[in-house]
């Protein structure tokens, strides 16, 4: 009898379907289904591009299938020098912004001076104007240095779009370890040194982690800059896509791009779980000292 009663209460408040609610759930579907689109659409036809002979309409799959395309771009030196350039270019990047920001990133998350807010917003700078209209002013400075066509000029420009994920990221991370491990360990003997490497370090390691990958996807993907200073001396991954896109078949450039985005794919792979763990998002999330040491206080207390 009860079941009965809970079961006739249930359907009683069971909203009844109307037109709107129809026509609300429709567009929710297409949508998904637009996006679904839009996003996975492209990687089959990368996908399908590379390995595709000949394709004649109105057929949906190509006429037959080969490898030759891979072999294209595996026997191109252009193509060769390319892959060369970014895996170079890509990890010293994050080493070179890893020396310089890290050092800065622990300073704004430790130590209160005047215009440390208004120095934390400005490292969006190089993010909130058009890139081209800052590379074009970089040209300019670059040919007075004489640093066109050089290793330090396009480091420069790579380093440039790194500094935001380098600093905010790790700040926030330095800022999340609990001030009472550290005076724990000072209090047990423990160095400055030694509790920055025993205990801060390690508890900051994953937000740095996210860093180093976001940094490098921005240096493995940059093209624009890197083909203003660099190019012809210089030519990387992105920039390499101009070249394919207008001297090469669709199957080429299909292929690289498939390349081009192995390495993305991997690491984002290796570094999911920090970033779902929320790391990437306190990076743009950084508290004041003060509102820290009172989250910190209750978190003892409790």
């Amino acid at each position: 009898m009860a079941i009965t009663t809970g079961s006739r209460a249930a359907s009683r408040t069971r909203r009844p379907l109307t037109l709107d609610s129809i026509v609300r759930g429709a567009l929710v579907g297409l949508f998904v289904v637009l996006m679904v689109v839009f996003i996975l659409g492209p990687l089959l036809w990368l996908g399908v591009r590379a390995f595709a002979g000949n394709w004649t309409f109105p057929n949906l799959l190509p006429d037959d299938w080969t490898l030759r395309w891979w072999q294209v771009v595996v026997n191109d030196g252009a193509l060769g020098v390319a892959v060369q350039n970014s895996l170079f270019f890509a990890p010293l990047t994050v080493l070179v912004s890893a020396i310089i920001c890290l050092p800065a990133a622990y300073a704004f998350a430790r130590f209160d001076f005047p215009g440390r807010r208004f120095f934390l917003i400005s490292l969006f700078a190089t993010n909130a104007f058009p890139k081209m209209g800052l590379f074009v002013t970089l040209a300019a400075l670059f040919y007075a240095l004489n640093l066109m066509n050089s290793v330090l000029g396009i480091l420069v420009v790579h380093v440039l779009g790194t500094v935001v994920f380098m600093t905010w990221i790790p700040a926030a991370a330095f800022a999340a370890v609990p001030r009472n491990l550290e005076e724990a360990a000072r209090d047990a003997g423990a160095s400055k040194l030694r509790v920055f490497a025993s205990v801060t370090l390690p508890m900051a390691l994953p937000g740095i982690i996210v860093a180093a990958v976001m940094s490098f996807l921005a240096s493995f993907d940059e093209a624009q800059g890197t083909y203003l200073v660099g190019a012809p001396a210089f030519m990387t991954m992105p920039t390499q896509m101009y070249s394919l896109v207008l001297n090469y078949p669709t199957q080429v450039a299909a292929v690289f791009s498939i390349l081009l985005a192995i390495p993305s794919v991997a690491l984002m792979l290796v570094a999911h779980k920090h970033i779902l763990g929320g790391q990437l998002a306190e990076g743009f999330q950084i508290k004041s000292r003060p509102a820290l040491n009172v989250r910190q206080r209750t978190h003892d207390n409790s």
